[in-house]
């Protein structure tokens, strides 16, 4: 099996680079425009010969792939009955929005309902490729690419980064991953050694915030409102000066993907990071008209860009808050005190059930404070797309750990030996009234102690006294345009209508936990199990709030752990 031609879109430098790449791993291999012209000159092909379609060459600031030419090379390759194509599209096609789950693997959802009009033709030159392949009976691999950066390159993000400023949304920091030619190339060639077919993503492991890839490529950032881009964007687009207003989704929302398929399946050597790849941008570039770091600052910001957790996690981002805001929070304005913390695992995984109250996650995020000031674990906590939607909300989340809540997210928590936080009453218990505030609603689908059941993980329940009282909900309107823009369940009405949370009191008790060592990961499965492990940590709950609030003698002021019956059981305070 050999790797004979590559049908690439418009020649070009990017194209070039991945053609040397290639070709030093594979003979024989030329390069042939996709022009009806050209496509009737390929000779007639062998058996073991392959093509690979390079779709990312004709991609310009529009961000799309050149379909008129895609369907050129479908209708030439049916006539020659070609047996075997590997297809170079992107990463782009999982449309960006607050409901990615980030770090995507290829099967784990369908690609329907894409609103955004560049995802849709990534869709649509797939879907050509697909048609191809059921008509023909041929193998078909695709290889789904991370924004390939190069100096020359004509692509949407290799002239963002390449260029003095970058007009970006403000309040939105997402998540992003760019390749190199290099192992792009490398994924072409071992898919076409390996015979592989199906779907593959070619994108580094780490991620990389949008901030820190302007930083790295010496590119000045300004943050414009998206709203005030829309007019300028349509009118300047059409004449393809700048990038349409649908290329703004991808500079507000992460489209990462894991790679994980293609180096477990394929031993792809992934070798280069995002920073590598941007650095490429950095080294050819003249000084002269462009911002220059001195060479101790670009270092320093080279070392801040490497990012070890693929969800973006920022330690550094949480431990600024840690010793500022955060400690202000915790310590002064609701004066936090805790108890039973020692049942939280030193290390090794762990699922943390709570209960969420006040609107806004400010008892998750106190949580996540504590458990990382006092243990130096971070908590991963799952969260509603919502809290991704809205700007400065979105990389405030994000930073601090927050995931979208899929069970794919849950499970790789999980396995790596994490805390992984989840309010069992999901995000209406967080709309709960406040004369009802300390009853607990119903644990919806107990999906929680399923993850436990089915990663052995112990379910450590926790309760917070307080949160209630700094957003009151005193009435929720149900209001169909505000759900839909929101996508919250109701419109909440609290004295401050959530601009300022209130002072209060905040106790939390961390419970003994439940562990699930006896019962198999099947056990996930069943009903009843499943039913009566929830049933237990609610019932302690219950419990832990009813004796707190017995404790309690004003929502303000005093603590309700440093008492008698502590000292008589032998407890230490907080």
């Amino acid at each position: 099996m050999k790797l004979s031609h590559v049908v690439v879109g418009e020649r070009g430098s990017l194209v070039d680079q991945v053609m040397n790449r290639i070709g030093a791993s594979t003979a024989g291999v030329r390069s042939i425009e996709p022009q009806a012209a050209r496509l009737a000159e390929l000779p007639a092909l062998a058996e073991d010969e392959v093509w690979a379609f390079v779709a990312l060459a004709g991609v310009g600031l529009a961000g799309t792939p050149d379909l008129e030419g895609a369907q050129q090379v479908f209708m030439h390759a049916e006539r020659a009955g070609l047996r075997r194509l590997v297809l170079v599209a992107s990463t782009a096609i999982y449309e960006p929005s607050h409901h990615h789950p980030a770090q995507i693997h290829e099967d784990q959802r369908a690609l329907r309902h894409i609103s955004n009009p560049i995802a849709a033709r990534w869709l649509d030159l797939e879907v050509m490729a697909r048609d191809w392949r059921d008509r023909t009976g041929a193998a078909l691999a695709i290889l789904r690419c991370a924004p390939v950066i190069h100096p020359d390159g004509s692509d949407y993000f290799s002239r963002l980064l390449a260029s003095r400023w970058a007009v970006t949304p403000v309040g939105f920091d997402p998540s992003l991953q760019f390749a190199t030619p290099e192992d792009l190339a490398s994924a072409i060639v071992r898919v076409v050694e390996a015979q592989a077919d199906g779907v593959f993503h070619v994108a580094p492991r780490a991620v990389m915030p949008l901030r820190q890839a302007l930083r790295v490529a010496r590119c000045r950032r300004l943050p414009v409102p998206t709203a005030m881009q829309w007019l300028p964007r349509r009118l300047l687009a059409s004449r393809g000066r700048v990038a349409p207003c649908a290329q703004l989704d991808y500079l507000k929302h992460s489209f990462t993907v894991s790679p994980e398929k293609l180096v477990r399946e394929l031993r792809v050597p992934l070798r280069h990071t995002s920073e590598q790849a941007i650095e490429t941008l950095v080294e050819p570039r003249p000084s002269a008209g462009r911002p220059q770091a001195p060479a101790a600052v670009v270092a320093r910001d080279a070392s801040e860009v490497a990012q070890p957790d693929p969800f973006g996690l920022d330690e550094a981002y949480v431990t600024r808050l840690g010793k500022t805001l955060f400690r202000f929070l915790h310590d002064h304005y609701w004066r936090v005190e805790w108890r039973g913390l020692e049942h939280i695992p030193r290390s090794g995984r762990a699922v943390i059930a709570g209960v969420h109250r006040g609107h806004q996650p400010w008892d998750g995020v106190m949580t996540f404070h504590l458990l990382a000031r006092e243990l130096g674990r971070y908590m991963r906590f799952l969260i509603h797309p919502s809290l991704v939607k809205f700007p400065f909300l979105a990389p405030y989340m994000i930073k601090c750990g927050g995931i979208h809540a899929c069970l794919e997210n849950a499970a790789w928590v999980l396995e790596r030996d994490g805390l992984l936080g989840i309010y069992p009453e999901g995000i209406r218990g967080a709309f709960t009234l406040y004369r009802d505030a300390y009853r607990l609603g119903k644990f919806g689908r107990d999906e929680y102690v399923r993850i436990a059941l089915r990663h052995r993980a112990p379910i450590v329940p926790h309760v917070t006294v307080g949160s209630a009282e700094i957003f009151p909900i005193l009435a929720r309107v149900d209001w169909p345009w505000f759900r839909r823009v929101s996508e919250w369940p109701f419109l909440p009405i609290t004295p401050t209508m959530g601009t300022v949370p209130l002072p209060s009191k905040w106790h939390t008790w961390f419970l003994e936990p439940i562990s699930v060592e006896d019962y198999a990961p099947e056990a996930a499965d069943d009903r009843a199990t499943v039913k009566a492990i929830s049933q237990e940590v609610r019932e302690r709950m219950e419990a832990a709030i009813e004796e707190m609030l017995r404790r309690r003698k004003s929502i303000f002021w005093g603590s309700i752990f440093e008492t008698q019956e502590d000292v008589a059981l032998g407890e230490e305070p907080a």
